[in-house]
C-alpha cells in the first residue's frame, strides 16, 4: 500500500505542474539553416545542395527552462508533401541538428517541426525557403553518361565528310567503245 500512495502522489504532482505550466511546456528558439560549411543566410538553396538545420528546444521543469531531451523530434522538408523527413539529433544543450541533401526538385519549400506528444505542449515551427535549379553555367561541361551520344554525333559527322568527299571526287570510268 505504501508504494502505491507514493506513486499516486508523484503522478498528481506531475499533473498539477503540467496544468500550471510548470512542467511539460516546450518552446523553441535559434532556428538556423544553411549550406554545410557556410554561415546561416536567407539565400535560396540550389537543388542537390547539402543543408544543415538546427533548432534549440527547451522544456519547463520545476518552473525553470531546461534543455529538452528527446530522440523522436522530426524535421520535414515540405513542398506540398514531405520530400525529406528526418529525426533531429539532440546535444546536451537542447540543440537539435540534422544534415541532408536538398531533393532534385525546385520550388518553395518549408522546414517544418511539428512535435505533439502526451505530457508536452504542442511545438510547431515552419520556415520557408526557396530551392532553385542549376543555372545554365553550373551544369557539367561533359556528362559521362552521354559519351555514347557524343560518339554517335562525331561518327555521323565523319560519315558525312567521307560521303561528301567520295561523291565530289569520284570519277566514273567511261565504258570502252564498242568495236564491230
Amino acid at each position: 500500500g505504501r508504494v502505491e500512495r507514493k506513486d499516486h502522489k508523484q503522478w498528481y504532482q506531475r499533473r498539477v505542474r503540467g496544468a500550471l505550466k510548470r512542467n511539460g511546456d516546450l518552446r523553441f528558439s535559434a532556428i538556423k539553416h544553411n549550406k554545410v560549411g557556410e554561415e546561416p543566410s536567407d539565400a535560396a538553396y540550389r537543388i542537390t545542395d547539402d543543408v544543415e538545420y538546427s533548432i534549440i528546444i527547451e522544456e519547463m521543469r520545476s518552473g525553470k527552462w531546461a534543455p529538452f531531451q528527446a530522440k523522436d523530434v522530426q524535421v520535414e522538408f515540405v513542398r506540398i508533401d514531405p520530400f525529406v523527413r528526418l529525426f533531429l539529433v539532440p546535444d546536451s544543450a537542447g540543440n537539435f541538428k540534422v544534415s541532408f541533401k536538398v531533393p532534385d526538385v525546385y520550388g518553395v519549400f518549408q522546414f517544418k517541426v511539428d512535435y505533439d506528444r502526451t505530457g508536452y505542449t504542442h511545438l510547431f515551427s515552419t520556415t520557408q525557403v526557396s530551392v532553385r535549379p542549376f543555372r545554365h553555367t553550373e551544369y557539367e561541361r561533359f556528362i559521362p553518361s552521354a559519351y555514347p551520344y557524343y560518339a554517335s554525333a562525331f561518327s555521323m559527322m565523319g560519315g558525312v565528310i567521307v560521303f561528301s568527299f567520295l561523291f565530289l571526287y569520284h570519277k566514273d570510268t567511261k565504258p570502252a567503245a564498242k568495236t564491230e
